[in-house]
């Protein structure tokens, strides 16, 4: 009998060690998960500077990149590099942007800089794995379009371990009816053009997205939808029409 009943306090105890790890786990997978989640929903910032605008002859001068949540808050900082570039293509640079990195003395830096493309393109694809998964977080930034061209051919590792959506801050600009005087003055670098162009969503975000959307469900109450069940009206377009449509 005090053989039996050791056995079952041991098989007892055996039980709940394994009940206790079990809970453990599932709760350390939920979080796990839950941090995998958040991670997918974050977005890369980035701004560029170039000799130019010319995919074919121009070249990166400098890079800088910001990790943001959906939120848009700031949670890591990545590398801010200038690159070098021969002075050849330096001096065939346009007037306006010999003014400008002239003055911002972003010239001057190419000029003394010695990391190499291939070495900037490690640092920011290192940085990026380590706080975003893999195809899943966004490219954001201003006028992010024409950054991504330099990117796809100078980068082409970085940019495959980003989602292929872009989220251009400028589109939310022009479609705005708020005055451009509002944004922000771009100082024609890097790493302060993205803290500008993370401001300048995070305002677009609060005057116009929200508004518009306490307006709906203001409307909606007034008109007392709420309360009324969701019936949706598919209508099939004229055959003329599909070709309107698109996968995105």
């Amino acid at each position: 009998m005090l053989g039996v009943s050791l056995g079952a306090r041991l098989l007892r105890g055996v039980g709940g060690r394994r009940g206790q790890f079990g809970a453990r786990g599932v709760s350390e997978g939920s979080a796990a998960m839950a941090a995998g989640e958040s991670m997918a929903q974050r977005m890369v910032w980035v701004d560029l500077e170039m000799t130019g605008l010319d995919i074919e002859k121009d070249q990166i001068i400098e890079m800088a990149c910001l990790i943001t949540d959906s939120d848009l808050n700031i949670l890591a900082e990545g590398p801010n590099l200038i690159i070098k570039q021969p002075d050849e293509l330096l001096d065939s640079m346009s007037d306006w942007c010999k003014e400008h990195h002239g003055k911002s003395g972003l010239t001057k830096a190419v000029k003394e800089s010695t990391v190499t493309l291939q070495q900037a393109e490690y640092e920011f694809l290192s940085f990026v794995r380590q706080q975003t998964p893999p195809g899943l977080c966004p490219l954001a930034g201003n006028s992010v379009h024409a950054d991504k061209k330099f990117l796809d051919k100078h980068m082409p590792q970085f940019m495959k371990h980003l989602h292929y959506r872009i989220i251009d801050v400028s589109t939310v600009k022009e479609l705005s009816c708020f005055s451009r005087e509002l944004c922000g003055v771009f100082a024609c670098r890097a790493l302060d053009d993205i803290s500008e162009s993370i401001k300048e969503l995070q305002f677009y975000r609060n005057n116009i997205f929200k508004k518009k959307t306490d307006e709906k469900k203001r409307k909606i109450i007034e008109n007392g939808e709420n309360e009324k069940p969701l019936t949706l009206h598919l209508q099939t377009p004229p055959a003329d029409e599909t070709s309107l449509f698109r996968s995105f």
